[in-house]
């Protein structure tokens, strides 16, 4: 039997239509699919949002069954420390830890930045994704977004080079990031790489599949390369520093910002540049990362722009500038 003050773990699957469509090099979709994880106590509800992403081989259903799974020991006084070994790293246990998290700072009034000893995030500039499709596509698409200070340009193989040319003349002020999903291969990275640095791009995401990546150290890089699906927490980031110049922290990756935080300082004591960044989610996704801004140099947070509607209550987002959250949304 429970006492009163053991916590009461809950979790639903969610959808929320995309505006238009989101388009990258293995697939497209018209639709954020998330899970929610609540955790109850004293009259208090901590809440976490995860998206559960196929290229790991992960569910809405599995992530469902997997957060259920963990109600008995939730029940049993399994706390966020506990929960690291408890669960993998993965969709299902960010939204554990941060549902956790959020009820951490509301038993204790404090906003969970004080709460952790963190610096408190300010308002920063998010990129702002355009999908992959034709050049003639993607430049309309950039125009429309070309008063942006940051873009991310998805890639996805034969044609980049034309695709990058004509989003830049598209949008000659915005700096430039790209992401290429692992489409890129060893024959043609290098001159990707090389019409990527003519249109002025900052850096490259993750141009060559996870584990087949060993030509980036073969080559001189003449702009910054960055991990993403190469990178996942803390143990993963051994062996990347002659392939990449940065990597991309994801709280879906890490398991929660519990590890993403300790990854960051990992990762910048191994001087990596750090990127943060987020699948197409609600802002509920979005406000934890914000704790990881102040080490960021470059941060893509524009999940609930690319959304028809946010849930209530969401970031605060004025043009490309999101601003952090209130304690009303989480933390």
């Amino acid at each position: 039997m429970t006492s009163s003050k053991s916590p009461i773990l809950s979790a639903r699957i969610e959808h929320w239509p995309i505006a238009g469509s989101f388009t990258i090099s293995r697939s497209a979709k018209t639709e954020a699919v998330t899970v929610v994880a609540e955790v109850c106590r004293d009259g208090l509800t901590g809440r976490g949002e995860c998206v559960p992403y196929p290229r790991y081989g992960e569910t809405p259903e599995a992530t469902l069954a997997a957060l259920q799974a963990m109600q008995e020991p939730m029940a049993r006084g399994l706390d966020r420390q506990a929960l690291q070994a408890a669960m993998p790293a993965g969709a299902a246990r960010n939204a554990l830890d941060c549902a956790l998290l959020d009820l951490e700072a509301k038993a204790s009034g404090q906003r969970i930045w004080t709460l952790l000893g963190r610096p408190a995030p300010r308002p920063c500039t998010t990129a702002y994704t355009i999908s992959l499709g034709s050049p003639e596509a993607m430049a309309a698409a950039t125009a429309k977004a070309a008063h942006r200070p940051l873009l991310k340009i998805k890639l996805g193989g034969d044609g980049d080079g034309m695709r990058i040319a004509a989003v830049r003349k598209a949008a000659p002020e915005s700096e430039l990031i790209v992401d290429a999903n692992e489409a890129w291969t060893a024959d043609s990275l290098e001159r990707n790489l090389a019409d990527c640095a003519q249109a002025g791009v900052t850096l490259v995401e993750q141009p060559l599949p996870a584990g087949q990546d060993a030509a980036l150290a073969r080559i001189r890089r003449p702009l910054a390369v960055c991990a993403d699906e190469s990178v996942h927490d803390r143990a993963s980031l051994d062996g990347l520093r002659e392939r990449y110049d940065a990597v991309n922290i994801k709280l879906d990756k890490t398991g929660g910002l519990t590890e993403a935080l300790v990854m960051a300082d990992a990762a910048q004591a191994l001087g990596f540049q750090i990127m943060i960044g987020c699948m197409v989610a609600t802002s509920l996704a979005m406000a934890p990362a914000m704790l990881l801004v102040p080490q960021a140099r470059f941060v893509d947070l524009d999940g609930p722009l690319l959304l028809a509607r946010d849930r209530d209550g969401g970031l605060r987002y004025d043009g490309s500038l999101v601003y952090p959250p209130e304690a009303a949304l989480w933390g």
